[in-house]
Order: C-alpha cells, then sequence, then structure tokens
C-alpha cells in the first residue's frame, strides 16, 4: 500500500510542482508587474479624460439647465448632458455615470466607492477600457516584447555596458548586494547562455581515493601541469549538489578519470536531484544487494574493521 501511494506520488508531484511554479510565477509578475502598470495607465487616462472636459468644476457659459441639478452645453466632443458628482461641487457626463450604475454588479464590496467624479472615471475606464480579458493578452503582448529588446539590446556592446554598470552599482550597496548576487547566480544558470564549455561527462576519485564525484570536462589544464607530470591532464568542474552552479574546478590525470556516458543536462539533473534521477541508460536492474555491511570494534581509540564481513551481529558492546 505505501509504495503504491509513493509511486502514485511521483506520478501526480512532477506535473502538480510544475503547474504551482508557474501560478508562481504568474501571481508574481501580476503582483509586482501587471497591476502597478495596470494602475500607472488608468490614472494616465483618467487624468486625460478629466482634463479634456471630461469632468467641470463650474458650469460653463450658455449652459441649458437640466432637471436635477445637470445642464447640456458644447464640449470638445460635441453636445453632452452633465450632472452633479456626489459631492456636488463638480459635474460629470451623464452617460459615464449610467455606464457604471448600469454595471454596478460586476464590483464587489471591495471596490472604491463611488464618492466623487474621480471614483466614477476609475469605474468608467475599468467597464469601457480595461477589462481584464482585454488587459492581460495585451500585457504579455507588450511584456514578451519588451523581454525580446531588451535580449536584443544587451547582447551589443552599449547594452553590455550598461548592465554591467548597473550590477556593479547594486553589487556594492551592503546587504543588497548579498541577495542579489545570489539571485543572479540563479538566473543566469537557469537562462542564460553557458559561457563555460562543457565537453563531456567523467567520473573522478574525489574527495578520496574510492569515493567517486561526477564532474564536467572544461579543458586540458595549463601545460606546466603537464611538462610537469609528463602525462595528458585535464580540468573538471566539480559541481555541488543540490545548486550545480557553485562548485570547484580540479585538475586531474585522463587516467584517473573515467568517462561516463550521459548528457551534460542528465549530469546536472543527477546532481540537483542528490543522486535520485539517474539516466535510463545508467540505472542498474533488479533488487538491490542487501548483504550486511562489516562491523568494527574500537580498540586504542581507532576502529578495527574486520578481514571479512560478518553475517550474524555480534555480542560484543564494542561492537560498532
Amino acid at each position: 500500500m505505501r509504495n503504491i501511494l509513493v509511486r502514485g506520488l511521483g506520478v501526480v508531484l512532477p506535473p502538480l510542482l510544475t503547474i504551482l511554479v508557474l501560478i508562481w510565477a504568474w501571481k508574481t509578475i501580476e503582483t509586482y508587474v501587471l497591476r502597478p502598470t495596470e494602475w500607472v495607465v488608468q490614472e494616465g487616462l483618467v487624468w486625460g479624460a478629466e482634463y479634456f472636459d471630461g469632468t467641470l468644476s463650474t458650469v460653463p457659459e450658455g449652459a441649458v439647465p437640466e432637471p436635477g441639478g445637470g445642464f447640456s452645453t458644447y464640449t470638445l466632443f460635441g453636445y453632452s448632458k452633465y450632472v452633479p458628482d456626489p459631492t456636488g461641487r463638480r459635474y460629470l457626463p451623464k452617460e459615464i455615470v449610467d455606464t457604471v450604475n448600469e454595471n454596478a454588479d460586476q464590483f464587489g464590496i471591495d471596490a472604491k466607492p463611488l464618492v466623487s467624479a474621480n471614483a466614477y472615471w476609475h469605474r468608467y475606464i475599468q467597464i469601457s477600457w480595461m477589462q481584464r480579458k482585454y488587459v492581460v493578452p495585451v500585457f504579455l503582448i507588450v511584456f514578451l516584447t519588451v523581454l525580446y529588446f531588451m535580449g536584443r539590446l544587451f547582447t551589443f556592446r552599449l547594452g553590455r555596458w550598461f548592465f554591467r554598470g548597473f550590477d556593479g552599482a547594486i553589487l556594492r550597496i551592503p546587504f543588497v548586494n548579498k541577495v542579489y548576487g545570489s539571485v543572479k547566480q540563479v538566473t543566469d544558470f537557469a537562462f542564460s547562455e553557458r559561457e563555460i564549455e562543457f565537453n563531456n561527462v567523467v567520473a573522478v576519485q574525489y574527495p578520496s581515493k574510492g569515493i567517486w564525484s561526477l564532474g564536467f570536462v572544461t579543458g586540458n589544464s595549463v601545460r606546466q601541469l603537464h611538462d610537469a607530470t609528463g602525462e595528458e591532464m585535464m580540468s573538471v568542474l566539480m559541481p555541488t549538489s543540490p545548486m550545480p552552479m557553485t562548485g570547484f574546478t580540479v585538475t586531474v590525470r585522463r587516467s584517473d578519470t573515467i568517462d561516463i556516458d550521459m548528457t551534460i543536462d542528465e549530469a546536472i539533473q543527477f546532481v540537483v536531484s542528490c543522486g535520485v534521477v539517474v539516466p535510463p541508460n545508467q540505472r542498474i536492474n533488479g533488487t538491490p544487494n542487501n548483504k550486511p555491511r562489516p562491523t568494527g570494534k574500537f580498540r586504542d581509540g581507532a576502529v578495527i574493521l574486520p578481514a571479512n564481513p560478518q553475517t550474524e551481529p555480534s555480542g560484543d558492546p564494542s561492537t560498532v
């Protein structure tokens, strides 16, 4: 039962986590990019509408009075009827008020109260010009277009110079440079083209003999080491788990390495998963060997291992 549940989780979790990551990314973009942009655009539209006779503070000369305290007059957009706003000190077009009142059910209890002409214009802009079914597609098109041209810009010399200057300025700010540097490492590894060219995947006995670690061959090391040892050397980048964008470089003899039949991406997945994700061509079929491991004894402050593995537990309390 437990094994079946674990296998079910193994099938469900990858797509579920992928969907959750995408939802989180969209929520982040919506909160910190879409909504501020939407607010700026809406404020600009409301200001423009009110500036071009959308809201009047006084009754203009020649206006024709209307029942209810309003009036009719000529504006830049033709003959219009104006009615007082909730404060009674300003006037706005009657068609704006009618449109907002007819669509009042589209807004919940958290919506801004209609206490002024400005509030009516905000509600009208949302209803007529900035509905979400129009705003989101337009935002995505503009956002992706901006990302594309920014990427093109920073591939040229002027863009790279500006980007390096910006990085340098951010990295001089205390505390902020720590957060920015860490985030930049992750984004550079995930989204940027790798500047380091990996040749192939090898296994190296590191950090000690008998312990094998995967690494990426990056080159033939330096000539002086080759001349000093008289053997062919190679530079190997040893990634660390579970963040392969960090690591260190070692120089080893080519004869001390084993070429592994894995792609770079497969090796990265192996490192990120801490050895859990193994490529199909490298998996060991069959059940694992459950032979008991050898036990040792404490003697003079050292652990002494027997010559042959014990098959039965010892009654000696010094056995470990």
